[in-house]
C-alpha cells in the first residue's frame, strides 16, 4: 500500500494494482484495440477497389496508429487514467504523486505500449512489470505513472472508546490544544493497529503516546499501555467535542426561539 501526504494534510492510501490485474487489464484493452484496426480494415478493405496501392497503404498505417496509438491516449487523457480494460479490472492509472495523469503522460505511455506491447506481443511489458514492485510496465517507468486499484473491500469504522480503569483519570485530565497533525495520526493508528506487525504497532503506538503526553495532564495511572493511553484521549477528546457542539446547538436553539416569541416591532 502506498500513502500520499497532500498539500492539505490529508493521508491517502493507494493501493497499487497487482501484476494478474494489470495483465488482465491489459489484455482487455488489447483485445479492444485489436478489434477496432479489425474493424477499420475490413471497411478499407471493402474500399479498396477504388483507391491505388499507395494510398491504401497509407491508409492502413494510419489506421495502425489510430486504433493502436491515438484512441487508448485519447482515452486515457479524457478519462483520467481509465480505459475499458482497466475499467473492467477495477484499475486507474495515476501519477506518481496520485494524482490524475494528463495528456503528456498518457502519450508516454501510448507511443511506449506501441514498442513493448503490439511490436514484441507484450513481451516487454510483462517481463518489466514483474520485476518491479507496482508492477509498472515500461511507459509507467518513463511517464512516472502507476495503476492503482478502484474497487477496494469497505474498511469497517473501529469503535473507539475510553478503557473502564481510564474513566476516571479521562474526565478529570486536562487534555489541550492537541496539534491537528498528532491527533490525526493517533486516530489513524487506532483504526489501522489490528493490521499492524506486533514490534511496529509498539514502536509507533509509544512515539504517538509521547507526542500527545506533551499536551495531556496528568500523566495516565501506572501501568497504562500506549494502546490504551492514546484509546483514552482520543474517544476523551471526542467526546467533548461532541458534548461542546451539542451545547453550542441547544443554546443556539433556546436564543432563537426567545427571539421568536418577541412581539412584533419591539
Amino acid at each position: 500500500m502506498s500513502s500520499i501526504v497532500t498539500g492539505e494534510a490529508v493521508l491517502l492510501e493507494l493501493r497499487p494494482a497487482s501484476f494478474a490485474a494489470r495483465a488482465l487489464g491489459l489484455l482487455l484493452d488489447v483485445a479492444f484495440n485489436v478489434i477496432l484496426l479489425v474493424v477499420i480494415l475490413m471497411g478499407l478493405a471493402a474500399a479498396g477497389e477504388d483507391l491505388d496501392e499507395a494510398a491504401l497503404r497509407a491508409l492502413v498505417l494510419s489506421s495502425v496508429v489510430f486504433s493502436l496509438v491515438i484512441v487508448p491516449v485519447a482515452v486515457e487523457t479524457l478519462s483520467r487514467g481509465l480505459s475499458l480494460g482497466k475499467l473492467a479490472a477495477g484499475l486507474r492509472v495515476v501519477r506518481e504523486d496520485g494524482g490524475a495523469i494528463r495528456f503528456r503522460h498518457a502519450v508516454i505511455r501510448g507511443l511506449t505500449g506501441f514498442l513493448e506491447i503490439y511490436l514484441t506481443f507484450g513481451g516487454i511489458a510483462l517481463t518489466v512489470a514483474m520485476f518491479n514492485d507496482r508492477s509498472r510496465r515500461l511507459g509507467d517507468l518513463m511517464a512516472g505513472t502507476y495503476a492503482i486499484r478502484t474497487r477496494v473491500p469497505v474498511e469497517q469504522p473501529v469503535a473507539v472508546f475510553v478503557p473502564p480503569r481510564l474513566r476516571a483519570w479521562a474526565a478529570s485530565a486536562d487534555i489541550g490544544r492537541i496539534p491537528d497533525a498528532t491527533a490525526r495520526r493517533a486516530s489513524q493508528f487506532i483504526r489501522q493497529a489490528g493490521r499492524m506487525a506486533p514490534r511496529s504497532r509498539a514502536e509507533l503506538s509509544t512515539s504517538i503516546a509521547s507526542e500527545l503526553s506533551a499536551h495531556v495532564a496528568p500523566p495516565p495511572p501506572p501501568g497504562t499501555t500506549p494502546d490504551d493511553y492514546l484509546a483514552a484521549v482520543v474517544a476523551e477528546r471526542r467526546n467533548r467535542e461532541l458534548n461542546r457542539l451539542t451545547q453550542s446547538r441547544r443554546r443556539n436553539t433556546e436564543v432563537g426561539e426567545r427571539l421568536h416569541r418577541l412581539p412584533f416591532g419591539s
